[in-house]
């Protein structure tokens, strides 16, 4: 055969490449809309010990403010999925750079906590756009062979913008006390501005295109992002077809998911309900939000070694996450789910006993290894629930509903999600002081083991599966059979195909 002959299949992988890199570069622009909510997070952690000392705060009051950013976020996520449909996908993320921009800006030139909290008001609904759109945003623009890596692209970046709020408590801890934690919260304002500048380039998504009768321009998208012209054509028929047959009735939909659901559809909504809740009620916010103290507790003193310590975790927390994103097609959500959570327990079972034996001891007598324990037990756990319970959520909720009911499914997981990160925020320090902040762990870590049963029963592995093939999963098939290998020699045919859609 001549070289001539083999041109044509040698230049078909580099096609492939930079299509995935188009795909790749749009993910990553529409995935700065959840780097918000992580530098929020983040930056709160080590703000909220200036802020309480600079506004003689009480401990429920800073609680609250630190807290009540997830509820706000209510409002936008219910208000994403009508916006989105009404003005386009790409310009919705402008309503998360617009919302957080502001709400930075409020907060960072606050004189008093209801100024704080109105700036908190603001930016959480920007939040709850924010978390609503770039997952829906990245599934629609991302090509089935990269689907599973590119839709964990929110999670990668929320955990970044975690790390980046670390940094920036720790870069202006030594400013004076009025000012350090002003210029945290306003430089948040950052982001925003670098997301709204990213949008010129960003493409709308082919469904919204084909939803609005524009199909040509969503022809053109498709072909930038499709693997084969010929794939182009079957994702742009299959998104005519599933857009043909969506009901447009809200009330029903309503009615599909939650007024009278088949027993597929209930088990599917209370799958999803309870990976979000545990998610939450495991102690992830509290060990996030309120790392400084928890460090404190265990005898670091000084607010610069405070920081510092975050600011490990938070790399950690990153560079874990990275690692989950190649493993969640390799190994599967379900086996990284167990893992996880099983991590998680330990972990928390570590800390609490860290902290516990530290609590019991004076100033003068503190125990080196507990103080190690605690520690190592923080790094435990926020790399083991990076690896597995922090992505898989978002990722699993996304696959596993009915095209009818997909959008109001996902937005009820993540409102349940949070709600339940609002209540956690909202009470750890109260909690801490009934109970001992060793005790407080220890009862997350009995939350722990009990999702983790939660998930080796409910929970079926949805890895390699047509998107049309998981009601299924919830209907005659277990957690423990739903393995990708049993599956029909047609099915495998079609994943071989790469024509999941």
């Amino acid at each position: 055969m001549s070289s001539a002959g083999l041109l044509p299949e040698a230049m078909e992988p580099r096609k492939k490449q930079r299509k995935i890199k188009y795909a790749f570069t749009c993910a990553m622009t529409a995935s700065m809309a959840s780097i918000v909510l992580g530098y929020d997070i983040g930056v709160m952690s080590g703000a909220s010990l200036y802020i309480k000392k600079d506004l003689d705060l009480t401990d429920v009051q800073v609680e609250i403010l630190v807290g009540i950013l997830s509820i706000y976020s209510l409002v936008g996520s219910f208000a994403a999925g009508r916006t989105s449909d009404w003005i386009g996908r790409r310009f919705t993320v402008l309503f998360v750079a617009a919302f957080f921009f502001a709400g930075a800006l409020i907060m960072g030139s606050a004189v008093n906590y209801a100024a704080l909290m109105l700036g908190r008001l603001v930016a959480g609904i920007g939040v709850g756009y924010g978390v609503v759109i770039a997952p829906l945003y990245t599934a629609e623009i991302s090509p089935p062979s990269a689907r599973g890596f590119l839709t964990s692209f929110p999670e990668v970046f929320i955990n970044l913008g975690i790390l980046l709020g670390y940094v920036s408590s720790y870069a202006f801890a030594r400013m004076p006390l009025h000012l350090g934690w002003r210029l945290m919260l306003g430089i948040g304002a950052a982001p925003s501005l670098l997301l709204a500048l990213l949008l010129s380039g960003m493409p709308e998504s082919p469904r919204w295109l084909v939803m609005k009768g524009r199909l040509a321009d969503a022809r053109a998208v498709l072909e930038k992002t499709a693997d084969t012209p010929e794939e182009a054509l079957e994702r742009l028929a299959d998104i005519k077809a599933a857009a043909a047959g969506i009901v447009p009735d809200e009330k029903q939909v309503w009615r599909e998911l939650v007024g009278s659901p088949t027993p597929t559809v209930r088990r599917i909504l209370i799958t999803a309900l309870g990976l979000h809740f545990f998610q939450q009620a495991t102690g992830s916010d509290s060990v996030v939000l309120y790392s400084p103290r928890l460090f404190q507790s265990a005898g670091i003193a000084g607010d610069d070694q405070l920081l510092a310590a975050t600011c490990a975790m938070g790399v950690t927390k990153t560079l874990v996450v990275l690692i989950s994103m190649f493993l969640l097609d390799r190994v599967g959500r379900r086996p990284l789910l167990l893992c996880s959570t099983a991590g998680v327990v330990a972990s928390l079972v570590g800390l609490a006993t860290g902290l516990t034996i530290v609590g019991q001891n004076p100033d003068d007598a503190r125990i080196p290894w507990a103080a190690g324990l605690c520690v190592a037990s923080v790094l435990a756990y926020v790399s083991s629930f990076s690896v597995g319970l922090g992505p898989v959520a978002g990722v699993y909720t996304s696959e596993i509903f009915p095209l009818r009911v997909r959008a109001l499914g996902f937005a009820l997981g993540m409102a349940c999600n949070r709600v339940v990160s609002g209540v956690m925020s909202m009470t750890f320090l109260s909690l801490s002081s009934a109970v001992t902040i060793g005790g407080t762990f220890f009862l997350y870590a009995g939350v722990a083991v009990i999702a983790w049963v939660f998930f080796f029963t409910c929970l079926p592995e949805t890895r390699g599966r047509n998107l049309e093939d998981m009601a299924s999963l919830f209907d005659t098939g277990t957690a423990q059979d739903a393995s990708p290998v049993k599956h029909t020699a047609g099915c495998r045919a079609t994943l071989l195909g790469s024509s999941l859609s």
